[in-house]
């Protein structure tokens, strides 16, 4: 994964390696290059966090502004923790979202779809074949009940997306050394993968962390997934680059991730 640090106080962003030469904008937003003031400092991109709205508009506006996309041609949905999966035909100007939902696909160009963050796993599909993409809001719900599995379906669905021709990036988000979990999240482990190895590490007091990365890549891989990046960044170890509900005790704010189509 690659930072981007175009300097003059602009936003700074990660893309992933594998989509550097393809017809594809995209960028996981780091907390700085923003206008929001502490504890939301500085880009802040969530407007139910207690930040000032008007700072927050302009943080939109500075996070599209550093892809050159067009802030009135994007979608997002209001992030419920679940799994289903829309289709994105075109921005609503009237709303600020389309859907409750955790996943978006389109194949339309320059149509953004943007999803927000603090912890939370963002994942981002591109069909080269079919033109399309797709992201996912992640948390340990929507990965133990398959959202990254939904969106896949979605493309699949809309587009006829074949699973070995859609890459899958798996963005910054809390690490498997960082994310404890209670009993029903293991428990919900269990019952997704039949197994809790390679997901649940218990530490020296008994205690469960959670690799909220591997069960994402492992539930593409079963899908039939042949390439997957995995950013590896930890939020929770990484507060200075980006907002972390759990670092933070949620006192913070969320970081933005971009998808949009170029023409090929």
């Amino acid at each position: 994964m690659q930072r981007i640090d175009k300097q003059n106080n602009s936003p700074i962003y990660y893309q992933f390696d594998c989509w550097q030469n393809t017809p594809l904008e995209h960028g996981v937003f780091t907390r700085i290059g923003g206008v929001s003031a502490g504890p939301w400092d500085s880009l802040n991109v969530g407007g139910t966090v207690g930040d000032d709205l008007d700072a927050v508009a302009e943080n939109h506006r500075l996070m599209y502004s550093a892809l050159d996309l067009n802030q009135n041609y994007a979608c997002t949905v209001w992030q419920v923790h679940g799994i289903d999966t829309v289709i994105a035909t075109n921005s609503l100007l009237q709303r600020k979202w389309v859907a409750r939902a955790d996943g978006m696909v389109t194949n339309r160009v320059g149509l953004a779809l943007t999803m927000r963050f603090a912890d939370c796993v963002p994942v981002l599909f591109y069909d080269e074949e079919h033109h399309a993409i797709g992201i996912t809001h992640a948390g340990w719900r929507g990965t133990v009940n398959g959202a990254v599995t939904s969106t896949l379906e979605a493309l699949q669905d809309a587009y006829g997306s074949r699973p070995e021709n859609v890459q899958a990036c798996i963005g910054p988000s809390i690490g498997p050394e960082h994310y404890q979990v209670g009993e029903e999240v293991v428990e919900a482990v269990q019952k997704r993968f039949g197994t809790t190895n390679g997901f649940i590490q218990r530490a020296e007091d008994g205690s469960a962390y959670f690799n909220l990365w591997e069960a994402n890549r492992r539930q593409l891989e079963q899908a039939g997934v042949e390439q997957v990046e995995i950013a590896g960044i930890c939020t929770a170890s990484n507060t200075d680059e980006f907002f972390s509900h759990r670092a933070e005790k949620g006192k913070t704010g969320r970081f933005g991730s971009i998808i949009a189509l170029c023409e090929k």
